[in-house]
């Protein structure tokens, strides 16, 4: 479905371990002429790029960004506008806390073909890794994917801290920084203290 303004591929790359990213994403990757992508994303994954392709890095990490979103949306409309073949390779999923709706929106908007291409989102993954199962028929049967680094600009948290307190279990993303406030609201609004709890950095990988 490719057009002459190009197409871009929104790819998930999986939790960290590059065996983990699917046979659809590898895909895309090896029929990619700009390929895209973020810190999270195995550097490995870059062999399955052809070799002429560019390779382009907009990795953000804490207080480092290397583009602005708004800045990255406008690189994939540029290289599509070429008629180029691009993917945009983004940890876990690309639409869970990744911000690809974000650059599915300018790209509607500009009238790019693309393509998402589902992830195996770290908020199961790592835990599996682990041994720890995310629901369980015995203990849990519900389950909650919650941002452990919303926006700093925001005046007032979008996060319904009453309401995970009813949940089985709670997984926090990105949520090393912000630990103390988050085990202080779950806390301030009813959740057992005794709850057991695992910190995970850096799932799947050695």
């Amino acid at each position: 479905m490719s057009s002459p303004k190009g197409l871009v591929y929104l790819i998930g790359a999986g939790p960290g371990d590059p065996g983990l990213i699917t046979v659809r994403g590898l895909e895309c990757l090896q029929q990619a002429e700009v390929v895209i992508y973020d810190r999270l994303a195995s550097p490995r994954l870059l062999n399955s790029v052809p070799p002429g392709a560019e390779r382009i890095y907009v990795g953000k990490g804490p207080d480092c960004h290397t583009l602005k979103q708004e800045e990255i949306n406008q690189l994939l409309i540029k290289k599509a506008l070429e008629g180029k073949v691009v993917a945009r390779l983004k940890g876990g999923d690309p639409f869970v806390f990744g911000r690809g709706g974000e650059e599915a929106e300018a790209l509607v908007e500009a009238g790019i073909n693309f393509e998402v291409v589902p992830g195996i989102t770290s908020a199961i993954a790592v835990p599996a890794y682990a041994g720890i199962p995310v629901t369980h028929r015995s203990y849990t049967s519900t389950l909650a994917i919650v941002t452990g680094h919303e926006d700093p600009l925001k005046e007032n948290s979008s996060i319904p801290w009453p309401h995970l307190t009813a949940v089985g279990t709670i997984i926090f993303l990105m949520g090393m920084e912000n630990l103390p406030k988050i085990v202080q609201q779950l806390v301030q609004h009813g959740r057992d203290p005794h709850t057991p709890i695992a910190l995970i950095r850096w799932g799947t990988r050695p």
